[in-house]
């Protein structure tokens, strides 16, 4: 059989990661007429190159096929919401982005001399709205129609296609070149790092800033996330991966902030290589040898995550057997993808998770891929008084907590599975 070259250094794959079996697409919920039609599944493989410690799955399908239609709205977390916030305050602050509204003459052309904040992968706006609000120019870039829609409903000037070289070429002609470039949770969407990339560099001025935020693979291995991988995300990245795929195509990361979003994730800042404006700090120095020291330049410290996965599962099917035979009936909070690649691997059906509720519409009175699991609006959890529920986007345990916290009028507990299983 031949082997598949790695997407960043092109070496052939030969260790696995974590093989979490056969699955459906994490994201192509089910109609409920569709639950008796054949489901397709495909395997959900993770190999890591022996070279560059890249961590990757096989590509099945055209990302047109995955994100031309997205049931992600990143407006439904509130916490979220904050996130960016006070990501757009900061990145006004240090990088004394001025709104046209307050720098320029009327009668000059604000194209030519005010800040460009350009977001790939904008969602719904979630983001955008707030440098809006500050007068500061926005360009998102969003192939997913549906959400693309809430984003223009803000106001907000949205390109609805897929990032790459190509576009960035298209609107340099159109004098749309970034002063800030922000890409958050989207790299690892990207089947084809090296076009992306380019198109990054391409797309950014000469003295501007990149951002990107994306879970830190470090983060993934130490506390056991294997649900955030699936089909979408094509690669899981550690500092040190990401730093070598920039410095190919001429971006240098000079900085770099350790969030607690996403179960653990990095933002690095980062600008053309030789922009001296940039020098490169001590944070992502220190984020480097942090990374050697949990061995991850040591192919031993993938291969032993298998098991600890393995270990998850046999939990999870104890605390289910245990809890069920009590005669307690568990709903779910959250229809996440993670929460589908968890309950695919783990073999989990409406059998043992009665329903689950979520405050995106656009998923309620579907079903689940794969476990066929019904989704319901959250007040249903009002309706039926479960004995436990499952939080399944475990990064807004809290905030979820707090929505949630009236079940214990009737003597309900929350609970998460990962990193391991909690019940309060």
């Amino acid at each position: 059989m031949k082997l598949r070259p790695c997407r960043l250094c092109g070496e052939p794959l030969i260790h696995t990661f974590v093989d979490l079996g056969m699955s459906p697409f994490s994201n192509h919920y089910l109609k409920p007429e569709e639950s008796e039609l054949p489901c397709s599944v495909y395997p959900l493989h993770a190999y890591v190159c022996g070279a560059c410690f890249l961590v990757q799955l096989a590509q099945f399908e055209p990302p047109e096929s995955i994100f031309g239609e997205y049931a992600y709205f990143s407006s439904f977390s509130d916490s979220w919401l904050k996130h960016a916030r006070n990501y757009t305050e900061m990145m006004i602050d240090r990088f004394a982005l001025q709104s046209f509204t307050s720098s320029i003459d009327p009668t000059t052309d604000s194209s030519d001399v005010s800040p460009l904040v350009v977001e790939i992968a904008c969602n719904d706006g979630y983001l955008l709205q707030f440098f809006q609000q500050s007068g500061i120019r926005t360009l998102g870039i969003e192939p997913a129609r549906n959400v693309a829609a809430a984003a223009l409903d803000k106001g907000i000037p949205v390109v609805m296609e897929f990032f790459g070289m190509e576009l960035a070429h298209q609107l340099i002609c159109e004098h749309k070149q970034a002063d800030v470039l922000i890409g958050n949770n989207v790299l690892a969407h990207v089947p084809d790092l090296h076009d992306f990339v380019a198109g990054l560099k391409t797309l950014l001025k000469d003295t501007g800033v990149l951002t990107m935020e994306f879970p830190h693979l470090l983060q993934l291995m130490e506390h056991n996330q294997f649900d955030t991988i699936y089909h979408e995300h094509f690669s899981y990245f550690s500092l040190h991966t990401v730093q070598q795929l920039f410095a190919i195509h001429g971006l240098a990361i000079f900085d770099v902030d350790v969030l607690d979003t996403h179960g653990g994730s990095l933002r690095i800042y980062a600008g053309h290589v030789g922009d001296t404006s940039k020098m490169i700090g001590q944070s992502v120095h220190t984020l480097l040898q942090q990374e050697v020291a949990a061995g991850l330049r040591k192919i031993e410290t993938y291969l032993a995550f298998s098991e600890n996965v393995a270990h998850t599962k046999r939990n999870i099917w104890q605390f289910l057997i245990e809890h069920k035979n009590a005669g307690r009936k568990i709903a779910a909070y959250g229809a996440p993808a993670k929460g589908n690649t968890l309950l695919n691997y783990c073999g989990i059906g409406k059998e043992m998770v009665d329903y689950v509720v979520d405050r995106n519409p656009y998923k309620q009175g579907l079903l689940l891929p794969g476990s066929l699991i019904p989704i319901f609006p959250p007040e249903y959890i009002r309706e039926t008084k479960p004995d436990i529920v499952i939080i399944m986007p475990w990064n807004l345990k809290q905030e979820i907590a707090g929505q949630l916290s009236y079940i214990r009028d009737w003597g309900g507990q929350c609970a998460v599975w990962i990193p391991q299983i909690e019940m309060w």
